[in-house]
């Protein structure tokens, strides 16, 4: 039976096992996906020991995304273009490597929201790793305009940087902006930040938000409730990222199995879960 995991440190809290364990049951496959917590610093040994005691593959959360992009062999043009990588399986040509996070993000909104990004005007907040990750196939969609913001203007704009050939040949604009200081109101606002977990001031101005703007928080649980709350104060309607976790996961999974899961079925099971 074929083993996989989720590689991060804390993973204590993970709900992959949980979804890859449901997706397993509906598609009948045979196999097993755990836990594995690694120490700070010490990915590479960690996952090699994984390796040779015979893991298939898995998913990788924070803080290692970064040094899963350096480890793996293989890259796939999503992870290039994240400079990330969250998703690793191994051939017998060495390790390979990809980035599902995007393409989740972008079904969840698409499919699960019913919200078109074609020609849509969109903000992203937060050009750290996970608005890295996303970037580029949000995207792939075609927006009119993607915004994306972050505290450190500088760090937007490498990120725009590296992107600009991938939004022309699209035809997006991308601009680069201070998290303050985007003008206009959107139709999706994406908060790629940990803001929302950490009870800080909200990552963008209420003027970004108009009614019935969708707000996506790639954050999902209680800690995130009070920006919530505070976008839908402003006529928005929210989704956290529990959608995006569960379409991430079908992604990955359809890469490792060859099989495309029931990823609606799987959410609506979570939500309730989380519910009850």
């Amino acid at each position: 039976m074929d083993r996989y995991a989720v590689v991060g440190h804390p993973v204590t809290h993970s709900q992959s096992p949980a979804i890859h364990t449901r997706f397993a049951e509906l598609t009948g496959q045979r196999l097993t996906y755990e836990r594995l917590e690694l120490p700070l610093g010490g990915f590479r040994p960690g996952i090699e020991a994984a390796r040779a005691g015979g893991l298939s593959g898995g998913n990788v959360t924070v803080p290692f995304k970064l040094d899963a992009f350096d480890w793996v062999q293989h890259r796939s043009a999503r992870a290039e273009l994240a400079q990330a990588c969250n998703t690793f399986w191994f051939e017998a040509d060495g390790v390979h490597g990809d980035n599902t996070d995007g393409i989740g993000l972008v079904r969840d909104i698409t499919r699960n929201a019913g919200v078109a990004l074609h020609g849509a005007r969109v903000l992203l907040v937060g050009a750290g790793g996970a608005g890295a990750g996303v970037l580029g196939p949000l995207l792939s969609e075609g927006p009119a305009e993607l915004v994306l913001s972050n505290r450190t203007v500088a760090r937007a704009q490498e990120v725009t940087d590296r992107h600009a050939d991938w939004a022309k040949r699209h035809g997006a604009h991308l601009l680069a902006s201070g998290l303050m200081d985007v003008l206009g109101h959107f139709d999706v606002v994406i908060n790629a930040t940990a803001a929302s977990l950490q009870g800080a001031e909200p990552p963008l101005p209420a003027s970004a938000i108009r009614p019935g703007t969708l707000v996506v928080d790639m954050m999902y649980g209680p800690k995130s409730q009070p920006f919530a709350d505070w976008t839908r104060a402003q006529g928005a309607t929210v989704r956290d990222g529990l959608g995006m976790l569960v379409e991430q996961a079908a992604e990955a999974f359809y890469i490792w199995r060859g099989v495309m899961p029931p990823a609606a079925q799987v959410l609506a099971e979570r939500r309730a879960a989380l519910v009850h």
